[in-house]
This record gives C-alpha cells, structure tokens and sequence, in this order.
C-alpha cells in the first residue's frame, strides 16, 4: 500500500491510495477534481475508487467530476448515505470493506459531523480520519457532542500505537501553539514543534502522524493528565470534562 498526498484548496490534504498488487488506485476526501486529474494524467493513471470520511464540500466537491471522468465508485457511511454526492457503496459501522488486495474497517467517529467515519486498513496500520483528529489537534464540534468528540479520540487513540494518521488539513503549526500554552513543559511537544516549523519551511506536509505522538503532544489526547489539569485548573474534574473545556478554548484561540 502506497499513500501519495495530494494538496487541495488552501490548506486540505487529498490522499491517492495504490493497490500495488492489484494496481487499484482510491482517492481519500477528493476536496476538488483538478488536482486529483493532473496527478493522475501525469502519471498515466486511473481511478477506481472514491472514500468520503464525511460530507462537508471541502470533503466532497470533487466526487462527481471524478466519478463522471474514470467512472469511480464512491464510498460513504450509511449516516451520510444522503449527503455524499454519487455515492455508491454504503458501508456500516465496524463494516470492512476489499478494495483490491487492501482492506479496510468503517469506524464511525461522529463529533464534527454526525455522521463522520475514519477508514482503518488495518493490515497496514493506517488510518484516514477526515476533521475528526488532526495532528496536535481535533476537528470543531457542529453536528455532535462533547462526548461524541471525546469517545471518537478514545477510539483512534486505542488503535495500535505505531498507526499512521492521515489527516483532513494543514492545521498542525496552529494546533501547536494552542498545545504548547496549556502543556508548556512537555519535551515530546517542544521537540515535535521544531519539527513541524521545519517541514512547514520547507513545505513538507505534516501529514501522517502516529497514534503514539499523538497521545504524547496532542493536548486533546491528553485531558487526564494532571499537569493540564492544574493549568486549567480543574485538578478534581473527569477527563471529558477537561476535554469540553478545552474544546472550548480552541474555539476561541
């Protein structure tokens, strides 16, 4: 399994999944045809499939070009069945799926869209998680709950440690400041924030991340850990408690 990032809009990652045995060629939350197209033309290539985590358009706005150009069949959750434009395969809750020789699991993380799912190719220790997790950071809350957001992170944080992250933007440098201000003395943080300021001079995308880091720097990943909780000070509070508040404090950072 080979993953190929692909920048679209501003700040959204796009990622071309290949099937080297089979030579199927998927594409995760295709924001816009165009880069998807030149990619793909340049390198003599077709598309098969298409994986929506969510609906929002920046997820979505590229599915009915592709679908109508290669004839790709797209894949969404049942929750989104009808918000996802063209869809044609619709996938269940802890439902796998074949593309190919690769294999994947639907986890459903709902929190920032109640019907957000994360692909999990679970032989190969990568997950795709749209705006639910991002790297040092996790998606806003619209259509779910606190609780939801908090469970969703519970979930991905208790897949193997050494799975790689693929996620929806380029928010990592931002998400970092937040971090640094409410666990200021972590030594994992400040050495992850070097390299992160490093790819972002040298336009690297951040992207993939490991669940490993993720519970070691990611301050949402992070809500039971005593040293946050005296900085915001709510040393006697449960961890979703934590997490609420400091969801949002990002809100408003």
């Amino acid at each position: 399994m080979k993953v190929e990032i692909i920048k679209c809009l501003q700040d959204n990652f796009s990622y071309l999944i290949f099937d080297k045995k089979s030579e199927k060629i998927s594409v995760v939350d295709p924001s816009e045809s165009a880069p998807i197209i030149n990619f793909l033309k340049k390198k003599k290539l077709n598309l098969n499939y298409i994986l929506n985590t969510h609906h929002h358009f920046d997820h979505i706005g590229g599915n009915l070009d592709l679908k109508k150009k290669y004839n790709a069949k797209i894949i969404g959750f049942e929750g989104d069945k009808n918000r996802i434009p063209g869809i044609d395969i619709i996938l269940k809750n802890n439902q796998s799926y074949k593309i190919g020789n690769l294999e994947f699991k639907t986890i459903h993380i709902p929190g920032h869209t109640s019907g957000h799912v994360c692909f999990y190719f679970y032989n190969n220790k990568i997950a795709f998680t749209g705006d639910t997790i991002f790297s040092l950071g996790c998606g806003r809350i619209f259509e779910g709950t606190y609780k939801q957001m908090f469970d969703s992170i519970n979930k991905i944080k208790n897949l193997p440690l050494d799975t790689k992250i693929y996620f929806g933007h380029e928010y990592t440098l931002k998400n970092s400041e937040f971090c640094i201000k409410y666990d200021p003395d972590n030594k994992k943080l400040i050495e992850k924030i070097k390299d992160v300021k490093f790819k972002k001079l040298n336009n690297i995308p951040s992207a993939p991340t490991k669940i490993k880091d993720e519970i070691e720097t990611n301050i949402f990943f992070r809500a039971e850990k005593e040293n946050i909780k005296t900085v915001l000070k709510m040393q006697n509070s449960e961890p979703l408690k934590v997490f609420s508040k400091l969801r949002d404090l990002k809100d408003n950072f």
